[in-house]
């Protein structure tokens, strides 16, 4: 069982399904989500999730730029899950039409 969630509550995992990494250094330049256990001291395991392009994967150490432009930096030791993911969908644009022109019709 893993232990993971907020501060205020945690959350359970059971069997179910399985953590897998399924990247290599030979996806970078890929859009990638990842699944990393973050440190906190207390024994327990929490995780941290970044989807992103793999930037780089050098020294055990992989680089993810978010959407945002920020950089992440994952330890290879820490990865918990991780896959290659489709490109993000393009943006909708506004609509073809003002409320006064529909109005109008």
């Amino acid at each position: 069982m893993i232990r993971t969630g907020g501060a205020a509550e945690a959350v359970e995992f059971t069997a179910g399904g399985q953590l897998e990494v399924r990247i290599t250094p030979a996806d970078v330049g890929k859009r990638v989500s990842v699944r990393a256990f973050t440190d906190t001291g207390t024994g327990d395991a929490r995780f941290t999730d970044t989807v992103g392009v793999l930037t780089s994967w050098t020294g055990g150490v992989l680089s993810i730029t978010r959407r945002s432009g920020e950089s992440v930096r994952v330890a290879e030791a820490a990865l918990a899950a991780a896959k290659t993911v489709p490109a993000a969908p393009a943006r909708r644009r506004g609509p073809a039409a003002s409320y006064p022109e529909l109005a109008r019709v």
